[in-house]
């Protein structure tokens, strides 16, 4: 038997899913951490619906609910012509979801000293393995060590080796058990180790700030930050039968709006950068914090959480974080 596929499809089921969420939620999902604003566009894919949709306006959230609450939708619901268009402008594809599991289950091969941890991939399937997951217990291999270490998806799109919602080639949803994104994992260490709420909500947010992704594309990123959401929804209502408080909604939405963020990989920086940089008044805060918002450049920040610190993200190519 292989992974467990739902009968519901996310070409059915998208917009329903897609902003359930109320106005103030919705808004955090849009913040863009680096530059105080909205994320953007960045790409001309909507450039027809008037000037508020040009790749380097903001995204707002009146632009996509209401008549235009099914606006965004993944890849796997665009036009052969669309995908294939974004494929030339951008070098958008889309990764299979067997092949994330695989180099995912690398990642946890390297980490638990041995193969197999969450499940057994058999060509293009994989089967989930039932059992409690074992941890060495020694030195940082504990089932919190694995919460805290810290992963990263560059050029993520909707983040298929973060969380695995839906197969990226079929569209079909994926059982929660089955699931082999790389939060969905920690998500399930969380589920096995703790049953009280309040230890849950702590271990849980700890995953959640562990784990990383930028893109350039704002649609590519939205449904990214969504895709994390919903899948904290998920998680909750698996374990304790319960849809979350907005309250909780709202924690994790913030944590998820600074860590994957809207960011050229090749720069550093935000899309569009020297454009939004001559529009943004610099405030005092800019020069006593020494950021070098000169014109032309304006660097991505992420955050830290277990030092609380915002760092530069080009400074973690010089050995930071």
């Amino acid at each position: 038997m292989g992974f467990k596929l739902l009968n519901e499809n996310v070409v059915e089921t998208y917009e329903k899913d897609f902003i359930e969420f109320d106005m103030p939620l919705l808004d955090i999902l849009l913040k863009d951490r680096s530059t105080g604003q909205n994320i953007i566009w960045a790409t001309s894919d909507y450039c027809k619906l008037g000037k508020a949709y040009r790749a380097n306006r903001e995204i707002e959230s009146t632009l996509i609910t209401g008549t235009k609450a099914n606006l965004i939708t993944p890849r796997i619901t665009k036009t052969l012509k669309r995908q294939n268009n974004r494929t030339r402008e951008k070098a958008e594809v889309f990764t299979p979801s067997w092949v994330c599991n695989e180099q995912n289950n690398i990642i946890d091969d390297q980490w638990f000293g041995k193969k197999n941890i969450f499940n057994i991939q058999r060509g293009k399937i994989w089967e989930p393995n039932a059992e409690k997951i074992v941890f060495p217990n020694v030195g940082k291999k504990t089932w919190k060590d694995y919460i805290d270490a810290r992963r990263i998806e560059i050029t993520c799109g909707e983040a298929p080796y973060l969380v695995s919602r839906y197969d990226t080639a079929t569209g079909n949803m994926i059982d929660l058990q089955s699931r082999i994104g790389l939060l969905d994992r920690k998500l399930r260490v969380v589920n096995e180790n703790v049953d009280d709420i309040k230890e849950w909500m702590k271990w849980t947010e700890r995953a959640f700030q562990s784990v990383y992704g930028y893109e350039y594309q704002g649609d590519n990123l939205l449904l990214a930050r969504e895709n994390l959401l919903k899948t904290f929804i998920d998680n909750m209502e698996y374990k304790y039968n319960r849809n979350p408080k907005t309250v909780e909604l709202k924690r994790i939405a913030t944590i998820i709006s600074w860590n994957l963020w809207q960011m050229d990989g090749t720069t550093g920086t935000v899309p569009y950068d020297d454009l939004r940089v001559s529009m943004r008044q610099l405030t005092i805060f800019d020069y006593m914090g020494g950021i070098e918002n000169k014109v032309g450049t304006m660097y991505c920040n992420i955050k830290d959480w277990r030092s609380k610190a915002i760092i530069r993200y080009t400074s973690l190519l010089k050995g930071g974080f």
